[in-house]
């Protein structure tokens, strides 16, 4: 059975891992508390640009060196950046932990050279430009834009194109040294890794980064001011579109939550891909590409999401009946057999996901991070188990009679859906 260990350095660095020696495999991954949420206007998209830069050379290793190094271990390695976290992370051979763990730990010290900084602006930048291209059309951002709003957890991950193209390696260095700092990090680990020589080996790497100079904190931005870039408008025009794309968006559980479990069964009935309410009556019917909904959790709070593609003619009538199958839900509550298949589904995947640690371990490293809280594979099936009518019918009630945000992506000539 995997065991779980856990430590925090002098430095205030921690380190969580789910062992398992059977495992074939080890993955091993930095968690950050740096996220779009923690950026003033100024830094707006900066947690995912710095996360590039890190790729980009340090004081031992070029920008080809990381790259090389990590092609040599023969492993997967990837990063990403969130709202509330910016991840690192690389699931190797277990003969391999301690040269992956001296290179990730070294590019968490990069160089940020200001050449390798204009370059990349121009590699955001094309991202940008390229999300705002392809549908949804940034619907799904204007949504926690005008729910949110157009800061803190509704601030854009990727900022605006006004943003990076005013943003200074200055800037970004002031936030690394702010945010990089060890207690506002996590080591996360599982699968066949040997947690003592991990422990020792990050404690004699990282005894350095306690003393990375402090840096201010910056200004709060103006209070009722939309920052440069943004628009709160909640239809987007878009002239290339030949369907309509339909966000919404109210209050859901947070990560912390005991609704959470409930409302993601709540999220399948409905809007399963397959199987679900939504499914039967709008897309097995031909109705729209795409009907769906879904809980999104963060820290201290939460979103319920829908989201539907269909003709622009059918988008009225669509929405209309979407509605009727929610009202339905909260009037009449659902079906035993339909939380039966869920929670088997459910528990068939948590199962098949647990055989590879590099699945265990953004949940181990994310709630490690967040909340300090560490979840088995069998304390999540066991929730999972838990489940009730009553718990999921409570849900309901109490998530899908909130008003929503709603944000329409479509061709100017399009037919309004109100």
């Amino acid at each position: 059975m995997p065991e779980f260990r856990e430590t925090t350095l002098s430095n205030g660095l921690r380190v969580a891992a789910e062992i398992d020696g059977r495992g074939y495999s080890a993955a091993f991954g930095y968690f950050v508390r740096a996220g779009s949420r923690d950026e003033v206007d100024r830094e707006s998209g900066l947690s995912h640009f710095l996360e590039h830069m890190m790729f980009k050379g340090t004081q031992l290793r070029s920008a080809a060196d990381v790259n090389r190094e990590l092609d040599e271990l023969g492993g997967q390695s990837n990063a990403y950046t969130s709202e509330e976290q910016t991840v690192y992370y690389a699931t190797v051979l277990p003969k391999f932990q301690d040269r992956l763990i001296n290179l990730l730990t070294d590019m968490l010290s990069p160089t940020l050279d200001e050449n390798e900084f204009t370059t990349e602006r121009q590699v955001i930048l094309e991202e940008i430009a390229k999300y705002e291209d392809q549908p949804p059309f940034g619907a799904f951002e204007r949504a926690m834009e005008v729910h949110f709003g157009p800061r803190g957890l509704g601030r854009r991950i990727l900022g605006t194109t006004e943003s990076i193209k005013t943003m200074e390696v200055g800037t970004m260095r002031d936030y690394f040294n702010r945010r990089y700092r060890p207690e506002n990090i996590v080591l996360a680990a599982t699968g066949n890794i040997d947690f003592d020589a991990l422990v020792a080996q990050v404690d004699q790497l990282t005894q350095g980064w306690s003393q990375r100079p402090e840096s201010a904190t910056p200004t709060s931005d103006p209070d009722g001011s939309v920052p440069s870039g943004i628009s709160l408008e909640p239809r987007i025009v878009t002239s290339d579109a030949q369907q309509a794309y339909l966000v919404g968006i109210s209050p859901g559980p947070s990560s912390t939550s005991d609704d959470r479990y409930a409302t993601r069964a709540l999220g399948s009935i409905m809007g399963d891909e397959g199987g679900s309410r939504l499914f039967w009556e709008l897309i097995d019917s031909g109705r729209a590409e795409v009907a769906t909904l879904w809980p999104h959790e963060f820290m201290n709070e939460g979103a319920w999401f829908t989201y539907m593609i269909c003709a622009p003619e059918d988008a009225k009538s669509n929405r209309r009946l979407m509605q009727e199958i929610i009202q339905n839900t909260i009037d009449n509550g659902i079906k035993a057999e339909e939380l039966k298949q869920t929670l088997s589904k459910a528990t068939a995947g948590a199962i098949m996901q647990s055989e590879r640690p590099s699945n265990r371990l953004f949940g181990i490293g994310s709630r490690w991070l967040t909340c300090r809280e560490y979840l088995s594979t069998d304390d999540a099936l066991d929730c999972l188990r838990s489940i009730t009518i009553e718990d999921v019918e409570k849900a309901a009630k109490k998530y899908l009679t909130t008003d929503a945000t709603e944000i329409i992506a479509a061709a100017e000539d399009a037919p309004a859906i109100h």
